[in-house]
């Protein structure tokens, strides 16, 4: 809406921040607006093309509080535009998960707020449209099916100006739709959050180029009934006789491939004894495996190649190729090894050999072990190793639950917690938070442990 009724207001300095900065304030219809300036020579020049917007009598817009003169813009710049522009700025540096999230954020975020144009498309299509043609920087060149086009047009002419963002009632459409699935149902928390943070970010880079005067979901304090359980649940947790049982059983798996329970047995291995993540044994080479013929070993860490899917890897591969997680670039993580581990990668080696880069486990074609493939191997070693009962179970439900028996055994065999957190790959904080409930009470003997350095007797 536009409207004559401006107010143009004195200079201010902002002397909150670490260095002063100046703020040119007006207000339009009563709303009060304000724009920052590093010097006041800068404020000064643009409140002075307020004035002048003023005297020729120019209509201010009640939501950009700017003249036409001075939108230079703004109020053309879509939501649809801005997203583009984001994923082009982030997408280099980004990894094959963060792109992966990012996309589905924005495919969320757009569509929430668009201008009543007829003909939407159904929102499995929009989302395609989004995520698989217009976002993905390499996709964009795609052929377009006349249904996805058709989308795209769509969107192209629906998506809102990014200067509707200040309007409280959009920044709640907007919140209200990251916590939405495609069908309309709740969304879980931590894929709220996830999302949140994207948009959250998106409106940030918006503020950078100066198509916000600052990010409206600065001002939101949504909170989420529930919280995502971060705590490993005690009941999927092995203890070492069933690890030993079910990593036998393992090798009794045939399927369409005689040898493929075999050929992974080493990989569980790695998750049972290292407390490796899946990705983390997927992306081990001979060479970072240190294995004697008798005693401890050594695994030295560098690579990870967690799935991600096709459209998200620079390779085109499933699987990303990163470093470690949340560690520096070329930073490596040392995990002794004990026996029985060492003795199982020997074993593997010397029947399956390593693929052509080195890797230990591959599939017979040498590609990375695909995730579908080996938990379809686990959920059949459950059913040879576990009572039924256990099967119907959670207890070690996943491959990734080996980790978690790992770490916990480690724990309550009292290797001291920053120990068992370097080996893990966690920070001491988080170690605790997550196996909290699976560290075994040790309180007897932490007792007598108190009294001897007291030098008291019990």
């Amino acid at each position: 809406m536009k409207t004559y009724k401006v107010s143009v207001w004195k200079i201010t300095v902002n002397r909150s921040t670490k260095k002063p900065t100046y703020l040119a304030r007006w207000g339009v219809e009563g709303t009060p607006f304000s724009k920052s300036f590093k010097t006041k020579a800068l404020a000064d020049r643009f409140r002075a093309k307020l004035l002048r917007a003023v005297d020729k009598g120019e209509p201010f817009d009640t939501v950009t509080g700017l003249p036409d003169s001075l939108s230079q813009g703004q109020m053309a710049f879509s939501l649809l535009e801005l997203a583009v522009k984001y994923v082009d700025h982030r997408w280099a540096e980004a990894s094959a998960k963060q792109r992966d999230s990012m996309t589905d954020a924005l495919a969320v975020v757009v569509p929430a707020l668009v201008k009543p144009v007829r003909g939407r498309p159904e929102p499995a299509v929009l989302r395609s449209a989004l995520r698989s043609y217009l976002l993905p920087p390499p996709r964009r060149k795609r052929e377009r099916p006349e249904e996805i086009a058709a989308a795209v047009r769509w969107i192209e002419k629906a998506s809102l100006p990014v200067a509707e963002l200040t309007e409280t009632s959009r920044v709640h459409a907007l919140v209200d739709a990251l916590g939405r699935k495609l069908d309309g149902g709740p969304a879980a928390a931590q894929t709220y959050r996830r999302r949140r943070a994207v948009a959250y970010n998106v409106l940030e880079y918006a503020v950078e180029l100066e198509l916000l005067p600052s990010n409206p979901m600065g001002k939101m304090r949504r909170k989420r009934g529930q919280q995502p359980v971060q705590q490993v649940d005690r009941r999927t947790v092995v203890n070492p006789r069933q690890a030993r049982e079910l990593l036998a059983a393992v090798t009794y798996v045939g399927g369409w491939d005689r040898a493929s329970g075999r050929r992974l047995r080493a990989f569980y291995g790695c998750l049972y004894y290292a407390a490796l993540r899946p990705g983390e044994a997927l992306g081990l080479r001979r060479s970072d495996c240190t294995l004697p013929e008798q005693g401890w070993g050594r695994i030295d860490l560098e690579e990870t190649r967690p799935v991600a899917g096709k459209a998200w890897t620079d390779s085109g591969e499933t699987h990303d190729r990163r470093g470690l997680k949340q560690r520096s670039k070329g930073e490596v993580r040392h995990v002794p090894i004990p026996p029985p581990l060492v003795r199982m990668l020997r074993e593997h080696l010397e029947e399956f050999g390593t693929a052509e880069d080195g890797r230990l486990f591959a599939s017979e074609r040498g590609n990375v072990v695909a995730a579908s493939s080996y938990s379809r191997v686990w959920k059949r070693a459950r059913e040879l190793a576990l009572v039924p009962e256990q099967v119907s179970s959670v207890l070690a439900a996943r491959p990734y639950d080996l980790r978690h028996a790992g770490v916990s055994q480690w724990l309550n065999s009292g290797v001291p917690a920053p120990e068992v957190a370097a080996r893990a790959g966690h920070s001491v904080e988080v170690l605790l938070k997550i196996y909290a409930a699976c560290i075994d009470g040790q309180e007897q003997e932490m007792n007598q442990r108190i009294m001897r350095g007291l030098g008291e007797e019990e």
